[in-house]
């Protein structure tokens, strides 16, 4: 179990700001050499994204009114609290303006050739199936129980409970503003 006030504090990569590390693989891997990251961070200010070269990334709002993302030659996208995970290429070029104020978002970082990932929210009561890999899951908001293999935990809100080597069914309950967000990620190749 991992708790939201523990969570290793670091600058971005082009210093614009400061993300909060939930967990990395290899442990204590530095950014140019990670497998996989995950991160949460806190923007106060539109401009460019760091660039990842040979990464896929996605990110999630959290709070907050919002972002307007481009990346590339895309359409500029805007993502709410509510938009499902949206990936992209590290690679590309991406900025940010934001709507309205300050956002919050957690961000999914894998290093291609190396590992793969995906990123969804779970809906209250909602069972994630038995896979292999490492799971991950974030507590958005609300405190929930997770059950699985006999085990139970607690989360409480930005809490993220981890799942090594697999998990057996996950079952998980909380309140209605309970939300979680599932990441799995898996070796590549």
């Amino acid at each position: 179990m991992l708790r939201a006030d523990a969570y290793r504090r670091m600058r971005w990569k082009n210093g614009q700001g400061e993300t909060a590390g939930i967990a990395v693989s290899p442990a204590e891997a530095p950014l140019e050499t990670f497998d996989w990251r995950v991160s949460m961070a806190r923007v106060e200010a539109g401009g460019p994204f760091s660039a990842f070269d040979g990464v896929d990334r996605t990110l999630t709002v959290l709070d907050g009114e919002g972002v307007r993302l481009s990346v590339g030659r895309a359409a500029t996208v805007e993502l709410t609290p509510e938009s499902d995970p949206f990936r992209f290429r590290g690679d590309d070029p991406a900025s940010a303006e934001l709507v309205a104020g300050p956002i919050t978002d957690l961000n999914v970082m894998t290093r291609r050739g190396r590992c793969t990932h995906h990123v969804w929210v779970a809906c209250p009561g909602e069972a994630v199936a038995a896979v292999a890999g490492t799971i991950l899951l974030f507590c958005r908001a609300a405190p929930i129980t997770v059950r699985s293999g006999g085990h139970f935990a607690t989360l409480g809100p930005r809490d993220t409970l981890v799942f090594e080597n697999g998990a057996d069914e996950i079952e998980w309950q909380g309140a209605a503003a309970a939300r979680l967000l599932v990441v799995r990620i898996d070796v590549a190749g």
